[in-house]
């Protein structure tokens, strides 16, 4: 894991868990992937390409709850914060929000280490009066922040809904490790998708020009890279559906036939049809919501949302 922040670019390698996370999921009982390596630089690229879709609605609304929102927000939250990007990408969301919110410091971490630096570069041209640091590391672990990063009014930032992909009883343990680094003074200020329409929600996630689809076959191809595994992407289909009973979409990616994979030391065989559980995105009702941030240690201070009501802004502060 690269824990280190930087101003430079630097090159990612391979974590050692990597190979080994990878192998246990393709070989439990039903295979399974991290949703963490859809995000490599090529799926970061596909990630930002989905988000332009007319069907990806999360991108569009929470845009608009910052638009109409972002003076209240930026009262709520206050100036000079520490803002600490969780899963940033292209940094786009955040430095929407500097002029706003006017931080002292911006932490950009994501696991796509090339593509953040890439973008905080470009940043720093703009908003030259702001700190800026480019940080790789897994947050979806423990980690532990770096001594650059100023430890005053940290604001962590988690938009986008992405914290659906942790189960509930994950996201409470990943809310306790952000609420850890917090300090008495620190926030969050969280994008959390509601409750809607399954047609609204599978049009979503299985979208027609099928941009979603090939950013989840990007998986395959990733782990090839950190495996050494034969996946042809080209025998895997795309399934992308919400699952009313256990308030999730999920995405698969199901076999078109029997096929053989191998990797160093190990392979499996699927059958016709079978799948790989690649993402889950849980919906919340805005009391769940509550009281997600509650258990992990937040105590949520104001709520935005949509006309519609399809999605939700929270800020919420550290519980003493």
């Amino acid at each position: 894991m690269l824990t280190s922040c930087t101003t430079e670019t630097r090159q990612t390698s391979a974590s050692a868990h990597e190979p080994a996370e990878l192998q246990a999921g393709l070989m439990a009982e039903h295979a399974w992937i991290s949703p963490k390596f859809l995000y490599d630089e090529l799926g970061s690229r596909l990630f930002e390409a989905i988000c332009e879709l007319p069907e990806y609605y999360p991108t569009r609304t929470e845009a608009a709850i910052f638009e109409r929102n972002g003076a209240d927000i930026a009262r709520a939250v206050g100036a000079g914060a520490t803002l600490i990007d969780l899963g940033a990408g292209n940094c786009a969301k955040a430095a929407s929000l500097f002029p706003l919110l006017r931080p002292r410091q911006y932490v950009a971490v994501d696991i796509s280490t090339e593509f953040v630096t890439g973008a905080i570069d470009s940043l720093r041209q703009r908003f030259g009066q702001i700190d800026m640091r480019a940080c790789g590391l897994d947050f979806s672990r423990p980690f532990t922040l770096p001594p650059e990063v100023r430890e005053e009014r940290r604001l962590y930032f988690y938009p986008g809904s992405s914290i659906g992909n942790f189960t509930p009883g994950e996201a409470v343990e990943f809310l306790r490790r952000v609420r850890a680094q917090c300090g008495d003074d620190g926030g969050l200020l969280i994008g959390i998708d509601l409750e809607k329409d399954k047609a609204v929600l599978d049009a979503a996630y299985d979208d027609a020009l099928g941009v979603t689809a090939a950013f989840n076959r990007n998986v395959l191809r990733h782990a090839n890279q950190l495996l050494g595994a034969d996946f042809d992407i080209r025998r895997w289909r795309h399934q992308g559906f919400y699952n009313a009973d256990a308030g999730r979409v999920e995405m698969h990616l199901a076999a078109c036939g029997e096929q053989q994979v191998h990797w160093p030391g190990g392979g499996r065989a699927f059958g016709d049809g079978e799948d790989i559980h690649t993402e889950n995105s849980y919906k919340y009702r805005p009391a769940g919501a509550i009281a997600l941030l509650e258990r992990g240690g937040f105590e949520a201070t104001r709520i935005w949302t949509d006309p519609e009501r399809w999605f939700a802004v929270i800020h919420a502060q550290a519980i003493h």
